[in-house]
């Protein structure tokens, strides 16, 4: 899987090893890796962000679970919980603690796994970051944890032949331009209409000065079709 693939749920699982129930997930199933579910639509529960073109993402810490919840409120009007009723670290708690350890403590920072939602059905792969840093902030509402990740522009993307396709997907594509692309190209390789193994590809690669931020610049392929267009790059 490579950055910018485009997935279903069930691949995500299968990807995986299992079905994902949670969006903050540490050290699940013996993994040395976190993996996390996000999303910057308009109707997402959760406010994450992305910065810096593509190469931090701020990420939200996870409400208190419903039924932990002894009081009148809504879980949106209670501060994001570092620890357990019982006493023992929540996702938040866990995320937090490694961030403090790398910052404080020179212990190398966490590999993360991102996973973005762009619409029901459709997700969209981003990679691996390291959580670098967290703070805890005020919404207006609450206090909530904040998790900054950022980007490993070395990673090694499987299955490429040039360097050009390997920078390219080291760069996020802003989620409007995934949402405005996706429709657009209705869910199809533009070159073959596939509707399997998509990724979003650069028309013009980004380390030629092609841009990641306007949906003129951005196409869906499918894995053979971005091949054959890489192979060619001069």
């Amino acid at each position: 899987m490579v950055r910018g693939e485009v997935i279903s749920y069930i691949d995500l699982s299968v990807e995986e090893g299992f079905s994902i129930q949670r969006g903050m997930n540490f050290n699940i199933n013996g993994k040395d890796y976190g993996i996390i579910l996000m999303s910057v639509r308009a109707n997402a529960p959760y406010a994450d962000q992305i910065e810096d073109n593509g190469k931090t993402i701020i990420y939200e810490g996870h409400d208190l679970q419903t039924n932990h919840n002894t009081s009148d409120k809504s879980v949106k009007f209670i501060d994001q919980p570092m620890k357990t009723p019982n006493g023992t670290l929540t996702e938040n708690g866990k995320f937090f603690e490694a961030a403090m350890n790398y910052k404080n403590n020179n212990v190398p920072a966490k590999r993360i796994k991102v996973y973005e939602k762009i619409k029901s059905g459709v997700w969209v792969y981003n990679g691996y970051f390291y959580l670098t840093d967290a703070f805890i902030k005020f919404d207006g509402n609450r206090n909530v944890f904040k998790f900054k990740l950022e980007a490993i522009d070395d990673e090694l993307v499987e299955n490429t032949k040039t360097k050009e396709l390997e920078l390219e997907h080291n760069r996020l594509i802003p989620t409007s331009v995934k949402v405005a692309v996706y429709a657009r190209d209705k869910g199809k390789c533009v070159k073959c209409g596939s509707t399997k193994n998509l990724h979003y590809d650069h028309i013009l690669p980004f380390s030629k000065g092609g841009s990641s931020t306007t949906p003129d610049n951005i196409q869906l392929l499918c894995a053979s079709c971005n091949l054959k267009k890489h192979d060619h790059i001069e």
